[in-house]
């Protein structure tokens, strides 16, 4: 075969030079050595790639930006592809497919493969529990259980104050009840009604233990400053990895009652092959090496990435290989699933970054929670209706 060079722009948020040597540049010339595959860091959006008419094989983002280049021309479905290479889609995990699925206008066209899924979990500082003589989180909590913890563990020692709960986003909460900025369908925001309010009260309640005030900091203060208790966040591993001295351990993501196990919704790092490519088939070698058995192993042993195929034998893997890891609860991490995703908006980054600004402000007590809400949706449908009329 003649020498074929694919071309993977990402955002350096995603695959780390080592991980794409290992899971992509290495395997894939390995089985096929007329291929090679370079990776292109990139913090330019697809739409200025195309604009510049750069030669783009593959496109590497998360599922919630999808919608925003549906209509740059680059997407297609990849299932006749799948067929025809006797690809099987059916190794994944159907409620990651249909996330992905949910960016095509019939919710059937899968226009890019996940190779990564984001999980939600609780760490927790088992020296600050340690200090004060209270017993360590555990799995199955409630919103509610947790911050009654916290109160326990939120106190001020010396000059030292330290947190009992903290987060890192707005997200934490809405995701789990599968809430969207804007209606996938109509582009109208949907934040003002109490599925938005139950969210924020939420995280209201946590910050309104006293001595625990809220500084958008949440993941700073739990590795460097060593202040917080227990922190609900994303998969930290890469992080706790720089952070030796930290003695924590994890527990399942606090859930709502009626959402038991539940976690933030399919968020879910992808790979969008683009269809105006010249090399179609080699494309689909470069995803079939990718999800091969041996690589999906390697990547969740070594990489501290989650697989989205559904064979439970990756969970049982995960971080086999990661020092930092060794004799944590890692199967907790697994007893929640993530939340369905439903269809996003191609306005839904900048809907989300102006809910931030309104949360934040509530937050901080700068608005009430029916003024954020009302704010924010003015402000996304003005935003939405301007886009619109351009």
């Amino acid at each position: 075969m003649q020498p074929v060079t694919l071309k993977i722009y990402q955002d350096p948020a995603y695959i780390s030079e080592q991980d794409f040597k290992q899971l992509i540049a290495e395997p894939v010339k390995n089985k096929y050595p007329h291929l090679t595959v370079e990776q292109v860091m990139t913090q330019n959006s697809l739409e200025k790639l195309i604009a510049a008419a750069e030669p783009v094989d593959f496109f590497v983002t998360w599922n919630g930006q999808m919608a925003f280049y549906k209509d740059l021309g680059f997407y297609e479905d990849i299932t006749p592809l799948a067929k025809k290479s006797n690809f099987d889609l059916g190794k994944f995990d159907p409620g990651a497919l249909d996330a992905l699925r949910a960016v095509s206008d019939s919710g059937t066209e899968l226009y890019a493969l996940p190779y990564a899924v984001q999980y939600n979990a609780l760490y927790y500082n088992k020296a600050i529990f340690d200090k004060f003589g209270v017993p360590y989180p555990k799995d199955g909590m409630t919103w509610a259980d947790a911050i009654e913890l916290a109160k326990k563990v939120t106190r001020l020692d010396g000059t030292t104050q330290y947190y009992g709960l903290d987060t890192d986003d707005y997200v934490r909460f809405t995701f789990p009840l599968s809430l969207q900025a804007v209606d996938g369908k109509t582009n109208k925001a949907l934040v003002s009604g109490e599925p938005y309010k139950r969210a924020f009260e939420m995280a209201k309640q946590i910050y309104s233990i006293p001595g625990l005030a809220y500084q958008n900091r949440g993941i700073e203060r739990f590795t460097k400053n060593k202040t917080v208790a227990m922190l609900a966040t994303i998969n930290l591993s890469s992080q706790l990895k720089q952070t030796p001295d930290l003695d924590w351990d994890v527990v399942q993501f606090p859930s709502y009652p009626d959402k038991p196990n539940v976690y933030g919704m399919y968020d879910l790092h992808i790979l969008i092959p683009n269809r105006n490519s010249k090399h179609q088939d080699d494309m689909m070698r470069v995803m079939e090496v990718l999800f091969s058995d041996e690589v999906q192993t390697n990547m969740v042993r070594k990489s501290g990435k989650v697989s989205t195929l559904k064979d439970a034998k990756y969970k049982q893997q995960y971080g086999k290989d990661l020092p930092e890891l060794q004799g944590k609860r890692i199967d907790s991490i697994f007893k929640s699933v993530p939340a369905p995703a439903p269809q996003y908006s191609r306005f839904y980054p900048k809907a989300a970054e102006i809910l931030r600004w309104n949360y934040v402000d509530y937050m901080n007590n700068k608005k009430d929670i029916n003024t954020a809400l009302r704010d924010a949706e003015e402000a996304i449908n003005k935003h939405v209706a301007g886009e619109l009329g351009k």
